[in-house]
């Protein structure tokens, strides 16, 4: 993978980057351009810009003069916290308590992503959903399933880190195979070690899924982008209710542990 920009309508643009683990496997992550009603743009997560992709955002933003805010929405998507914040220094900086612990030095905005107080500075433009019955900031590392989930109305756009993941197999099965929506794989260690955690999730997702009905654009990291345009079979709702129904028996053997 190379970095992209992906033109998702006139005021959404998706941006693909390169994520190598061990330096060797690209498993890619992503950021998104937002262009609000007052013509001021957001950037959803941190990605460092470089070439034509950065020429492309500049031109459209002004050299970034019109980038209002960097909202960070994944406590465990660092890396390019720093360098996005460097090049574009004018740009508030929204993040969770994750981020504002790892970066104590930069100037943070008092409202973490994930509070209802933060979701209210952008409503007129975005939705934010924080999933529930799992840990948002896991004490594992290595366990990145939660994150907060952005939905772009005017676009009809769901950006997504890890939580709702677009997968595509690559080279002949992916030919075979048609992607799907899915949960990360580590949904089942982080939901939390309670009772009424699994019945908590189902409500989130359901409601989820009915409050971005409408939804035809999925935006997702480490994976791919399913637009509406190339959409011929069931709606992104539909989609992430059937990925709900995959996970089911992980919802009842964490019911049966803890209730």
């Amino acid at each position: 993978m190379s970095e992209k920009i992906l033109h998702i309508s006139d005021d959404f643009w998706n941006i693909r980057g390169d994520f190598k683990i061990g330096g060797i496997l690209n498993i890619g992550t992503h950021a998104s351009l937002v262009r609000r009603g007052n013509g001021k743009f957001v950037l959803l997560d941190a990605y460092t810009l470089q070439g034509e992709v950065k020429e492309q955002i500049d031109t459209l933003s002004r050299d970034g003069d019109d980038i209002e805010a960097i909202i960070n929405l994944h406590p465990f998507h660092t890396m390019h916290v720093q360098k996005a914040h460097e090049q574009y220094p004018n740009a508030k900086l929204y993040g969770t308590q994750r981020h504002i612990d790892k970066f104590p030095d930069l100037d943070w905005q008092p409202e973490l992503t994930e509070s209802a107080a933060c979701a209210d500075l952008f409503a007129d433009d975005l939705e934010f959903s924080v999933p529930a019955g799992v840990d948002f900031i896991s004490s594992n590392e290595h366990l990145h399933f939660s994150s907060v989930l952005a939905y772009h109305r005017a676009s009809k756009t769901i950006h997504s880190d890890d939580t709702l993941m677009y997968m595509q197999l690559p080279g002949l099965l992916g030919m075979a195979i048609k992607p799907e929506i899915k949960f990360h794989l580590t949904l089942p260690k982080t939901l939390e070690r309670r009772a009424g955690a699994a019945r908590d999730f189902r409500t989130w997702v359901t409601q989820l899924a009915d409050q971005w009905g409408d939804a035809e654009n999925l935006c997702a990291a480490h994976s791919t982008v399913l637009l509406g345009s190339e959409n011929n079979a069931a709606s992104i709702a539909n989609r992430i209710l059937t990925a709900l129904q995959k996970v089911e028996k992980t919802l009842q053997l964490h019911e049966e542990k803890f209730g």
